[in-house]
């Protein structure tokens, strides 16, 4: 791999282990070569897998065309979900874990089978799905003060941290994403609010824009993976302890217990 991209991934790495930040990489890689960018997140995947971790799902980011302005980029990201980032409804999530969280309510596919399609439809990601549940993704970032363009999160595996799936699977079956409403509670407060269309107008359209990207690359979805696919509303610091609700109509809720001091 090319230095410049090693360095970068070196830097990512060394932030992610010892909770101190990084300067952005996008004055390594560039701020517009995503190909470059996803080639790091390859590269720290793969070290982490070496290490023992498993890849059990994706996750989507930059669904919302207001962020996606913010970074001067109107296409979505991805990144990858490893068997410890996933907690349940209602389990502590350590706070060290963590440098600087923020967090935000999704809702999370779990699939059933393979969408292995040249170019996936709507309805190849219907009929994949075996069921959805609501979820509060936990995004992070290795690089200072969220200083990010669209390189540096994708370099730094989209952003990602961690997530806590509900509890109670529900079929898609009649279900109209899109119309899905949202409300993030902080120790019982509402401090974000939002709706499916928000997400790419539906989160089926966001799952199915993952899946042609991914068939793109040879790295098509897979039975029983993860997909969260992208926040219905604002993200919310979550630097301290405390609860956070997410509740999603006509799909229960979740809660996120960060528990412990941030590093």
């Amino acid at each position: 791999m090319r230095a410049d991209l090693t360095t970068a991934a070196a830097n990512l790495a060394t932030a992610a282990s010892t909770g101190v930040p990084c300067e952005p990489v996008r004055a390594l890689i560039g701020d517009r070569d995503l190909d470059a960018a996803y080639a790091v997140q390859s590269t720290l995947i793969a070290d982490r897998v070496a290490g023992g971790a498993r890849i059990v799902g994706r996750k989507i980011g930059l669904t919302s065309p207001a962020v996606q302005r913010q970074f001067g980029v109107f296409q979505p990201d991805f990144g990858t979900l490893l068997d410890g980032m996933v907690y349940s409804h209602g389990e502590p999530v350590p706070l060290a874990s963590f440098i600087q969280p923020r967090v935000e309510a999704e809702v999370a596919f779990v699939l059933g089978a393979d969408v292995t399609a040249e170019r996936p439809s709507v309805v190849d990601v219907l009929r994949a799905t075996d069921f959805v549940v609501a979820a509060i993704e936990i995004v992070d970032s290795r690089v200072r003060d969220w200083d990010i363009r669209i390189t540096d999160t994708v370099a730094d595996n989209a952003s990602s941290g961690a997530v806590v799936l509900g509890a109670t699977p529900y079929s898609l079956t009649g279900l109209d994403l899109a119309d899905v409403g949202m409300v993030l509670e902080a120790e019982g407060e509402p401090v974000s609010t939002g709706a499916g269309s928000a997400c790419l107008g539906s989160p089926v359209v966001a799952v199915t824009w993952l899946a042609r990207e991914l068939s793109r690359r040879g790295e098509p979805l897979r039975a029983g993976q993860v997909v969260l696919s992208g926040a219905l509303g604002p993200m919310v610091a979550a630097g301290a302890p405390g609860r956070y609700r997410a509740r999603l109509n006509g799909l229960g809720g979740v809660d996120a217990i960060m528990e412990g001091e941030p590093r």
